[in-house]
C-alpha cells in the first residue's frame, strides 16, 4: 500500500473560540473579557487586556512574519493513506477530510519560500488546528521537502512548530518521521545553511524530541509549552512535584533548551537579525 496518494512567562491554557465569520467579538479565556475581533487581529492575536496569546493559524503566522506578498506556497499536494485502517469514533480518512475542510489545509503544515525584511528563506509553519499539529508521514515529507528546497536554492530554513507530537493514527509510520526529519536536517549542516527552530504553544512529544530541538538557533515564543511527556505522567513516574513553571518558555531558556524567548510582535525582527548574522 502506498504511503502517499496524490490529491515573565505566560503559559497559554486557552484557544480562540470557534466563531462564525460574522462574529465581531471573541472572549479571552484568560481574563474572560470580550475583545473586538478586529482589534485582536491588529494586535497579533494577543489579548489587549491581559497580554495572553491566542492561537495563530499557519496562514496568520506566516502573515506576521514574512514581507507582504513575498510568500510562495510550496506545500506538496499529497495526503496520507491509511495503512492501519485506523478507526476510533471515525475512520482516519474521515478525520483527515474533516480537518481539511475545517482548516483549508492538506495537512498540519504549510511550507514555502518568502522573505523577512528582504532576507530570503524557506519557511515551514505548523498548524495546531489540524489533528493537534501532529506529525505523520505527510508532515514529515513536507519538512524534508522544505529542507531539500533550502539546499537546492541555498537558503536558510526556519520551522515554526506547534504540535502535540507524532500522529497516533499512523502508528510506527509517524515515529519514523522523527528519524526522517532528523536525518534530513543534516543536509543543512553539510550545505553550511542555518536552521532556525521556533517553538510555539505547544511544542511537545515527538516533534519536540526530534526536528524542533535541532536548530542552530532555537527560539521560544513567550508562552510556549515545551516538553516531551505531560506534567502528570512525569510526576507519577518520578513520584515528585514539578516546578510551577515546568515546561514553560522561561524554564526552557533557564535550562538551555532554547537560546531566547521572544515576544510574538518581535519575532519577525528577531528572525531578520538572525538571518542577517548568518548572511
Amino acid at each position: 500500500m502506498p504511503l502517499f496518494r496524490d490529491e515573565e512567562y505566560l503559559r497559554v491554557d486557552f484557544e480562540e473560540e470557534k466563531e462564525k465569520d460574522e462574529a465581531l467579538w471573541v472572549k479571552c479565556k484568560s481574563c474572560e473579557k470580550l475583545i473586538f475581533k478586529k482589534k485582536l487581529k491588529e494586535n497579533n492575536h494577543v489579548c489587549p487586556n491581559c497580554d495572553a496569546y491566542f492561537f495563530l493559524t499557519a496562514k496568520e503566522r506566516i502573515k506576521t512574519l514574512v514581507d507582504e506578498e513575498s510568500f510562495s506556497d510550496k506545500t506538496k499536494r499529497i495526503e496520507s493513506d491509511d495503512p492501519l485502517d485506523f478507526v476510533d469514533t471515525q475512520t482516519y480518512e474521515e478525520k483527515v477530510e474533516e480537518n481539511q475542510t475545517e482548516t483549508g489545509m492538506f495537512d498540519s503544515i504549510i511550507v514555502g519560500t518568502g522573505e523577512i525584511e528582504e532576507n530570503p528563506l524557506v519557511l515551514g509553519v505548523m498548524d495546531f488546528r489540524f489533528i493537534g499539529g501532529s506529525m505523520g508521514s505527510v508532515v514529515g515529507e513536507q519538512i524534508v521537502s522544505g529542507i531539500e528546497r533550502s539546499v537546492e536554492e541555498d537558503l536558510p530554513f526556519a520551522l515554526v512548530s506547534s504540535s502535540g507530537g507524532a500522529r497516533m493514527q499512523e502508528g510506527i509510520l509517524s515515529l519514523f518521521q522523527m528519524v526522517k526529519t532528523t536525518s534530513a536536517r543534516d543536509l543543512l549542516s553539510e550545505a553550511g545553511l542555518p536552521f532556525i527552530s521556533v517553538m510555539t504553544y505547544p511544542t511537545t512529544a515527538g516533534v519536540e524530541a526530534s526536528i524542533a530541538s535541532l536548530g542552530d538557533i532555537t527560539i521560544a515564543e513567550r508562552g510556549a509549552l515545551i516538553g516531551f511527556a505531560g506534567r502528570r505522567v512525569i510526576e507519577e513516574t518520578i513520584g515528585e512535584d514539578l516546578p510551577q513553571d515546568f515546561q514553560s518558555s522561561r524554564f526552557a531558556l533557564e535550562h538551555g533548551i532554547v537560546d531566547s524567548v521572544v515576544e510574538r510582535e518581535s519575532m519577525r525582527n528577531e528572525l531578520s537579525k538572525i538571518m542577517g548574522f548568518f548572511n
